[in-house]
């Protein structure tokens, strides 16, 4: 009877430490930081939206040709960026039935044209039409195939492609712009397709729908377009949409696509002319002390609890809110946009936290850079410092807790037009530009421009970064550049 009690301890025992070794697996699995599993790049930017690479194998040189591992034509246009889970690789892209109006590099040709006309004394009514004649393709003008491509990681081709909608579009666009700059974003489960004004989509990874929720078309400024990308909180999907009719912020059951709550915004509108759309992406801040959605508008930047509550909100933003928030070694780093400052708050904020005049810091603000911000690109945050890029290639570098400027200089005579946010790894920053260059360079204290790699096509989405290889997107290809053995 002992002999049989012994052995039912000792079972029960192995019982127990079986489950608590299955449970001490489950819980170091859970807590591998999500870039370190390395064929996951869910959403814009990365998983920490900080895009910053691992593995010491990615490559630092290429070309159309050199380290090219596959390259795949996308048809259309489309400035959303590749997402990767499973094996899979997911874009988005729209076709044009007969012609569309091409893109062209900088910011300011659409200003220049402007000006350009008042100086030949041609009335303001007929400058704004010819402005929108040349750079602006409105709905009416347009019939439009929605896609969304899957391919295979590590061949480039073809699993399946869908086309998620046909049509109109809900608003125009600017020239410049895509009518699906926004990012899917993935769970490893399904994928999830956000066009702003439009709908949203949930498809599984054989490319099989699972469910559809329309939303209503709000106008955008001047018709310029969308371009704030989804993002997941746990089992929520969240959007933020700031229109020129009613700003807000929504989440949606991921499961069936019912909007589980919306909170209005009133953001911006206190310049001339009244201004209230936005491009930036939400973030989704997990901390010690709860998990937020920071979200940048025209002025101020909110943040909301997950049931989409306000926490606290900071003015201090631009107009035209584009760089997408992110978190870095226990702080979030807000770039407030093109001539505002560059922010790094602590956890834990509750109220307005916004600075005083001639304040530089408070209770929640660790610092801020007097215009540190920029317009089109996100900073990232590598090895202690935080890089920023203007859309004219002027980059700076700060020292992530302290907010030291380090350098501020030009990249290259040749380096004059990004909107593709920098990325880094292996001590290197990259650069991408409008016209397909990367300009490498070396991270450390002292500027050091290293090389230049060509693609030699137009450039502006941002590239996924999954174990040794880059995924990088260009008007028309997609490439996955690898270093060869």
């Amino acid at each position: 009877m002992r002999s049989m009690q012994e052995t039912n301890r000792t079972l029960k025992n192995l019982y127990l430490l079986l489950r608590l070794s299955g449970l001490v697996c489950a819980l170091l699995l859970m807590s591998l930081p999500v870039h370190g599993q390395d064929m996951v790049w869910p959403q814009f930017r990365g998983p920490e939206s900080n895009p910053v690479g691992t593995h010491a194998r990615l490559a630092e040189r290429w070309s159309k040709t050199e380290n090219v591992e596959w390259s795949q034509e996308i048809p259309g246009r489309g400035w959303s960026s590749p997402i990767v889970t499973r094996g899979r690789v997911y874009l988005t892209t729209v076709t044009t039935e007969g012609k569309s109006k091409p893109p062209q590099t900088g910011t300011e040709y659409s200003n220049e044209y402007v000006a350009e006309l008042m100086k030949q004394g041609v009335p303001m009514e007929q400058v704004i039409k010819r402005v929108t004649e040349r750079d602006i393709e409105l709905p009416n003008e347009v019939t439009l195939h929605y896609f969304i491509y899957c391919l295979n990681l590590k061949s480039g081709k073809l699993d399946w492609k869908r086309e998620f909608y046909t049509g109109h579009p809900p608003g125009g666009r600017h020239r410049k712009n895509s009518f699906v700059s926004e990012s899917p974003v993935t769970d490893g489960r399904h994928v999830y397709v956000y066009v702003a004004n439009l709908g949203l989509w949930a498809f599984d990874l054989k490319g099989k729908l699972a469910w559809t929720t329309p939303l209503e078309a709000n106008p955008i400024y001047l018709d310029f377009g969308t371009g704030s990308s989804p993002a997941l909180a746990g089992d929520l999907l969240v959007i933020l949409s700031d229109n020129e009719k009613q700003q807000y912020i929504a989440a949606f059951d991921k499961q069936t696509g019912k909007q589980a709550w919306c909170t209005n915004r009133d953001l911006g509108g206190r310049g001339q002319p009244v201004q209230r759309s936005g491009w930036a992406t939400p973030f989704v801040w997990r901390h010690a002390r709860r998990t937020e959605i920071v979200a940048v508008g025209p002025g101020d930047v909110v943040s909301y609890d997950l049931a989409g509550k306000e926490l606290w909100r900071m003015s201090g933003m631009a107009a035209t809110p584009i760089p997408t928030p992110f978190a870095y070694d226990g702080l979030l780093y807000i770039d407030g946009g093109r001539g505002r400052p560059l922010f790094a708050i602590r956890p834990g904020a509750v109220g307005n936290i916004s600075l005083g005049q001639d304040q530089t810091s408070n209770e929640y603000v660790v610092w801020s850079q007097a215009r540190g911000g920029t317009y089109l690109p996100s900073p990232v945050a590598y090895q202690g410092a935080v890089y920023t890029l203007t859309e004219t290639g002027i980059l700076n570098r700060f020292d992530a807790k302290t907010g030291k400027q380090i350098y501020k200089t030009r990249i290259d005579t040749t380096a004059t037009a990004f909107t593709t946010s920098p990325w880094a790894y292996n001590g290197k920053l990259f650069c991408l530009s409008e016209e397909g260059q990367t300009f490498v360079i070396a991270t450390g204290e002292e500027f050091q421009l290293l090389h230049v790699n060509e693609l030699d096509d137009m450039a502006q989405a941002s590239p996924a970064l999954v174990g040794d290889r880059l995924l990088i997107r260009t008007e028309r290809r997609l490439y996955s550049i690898r270093r060869k053995t």
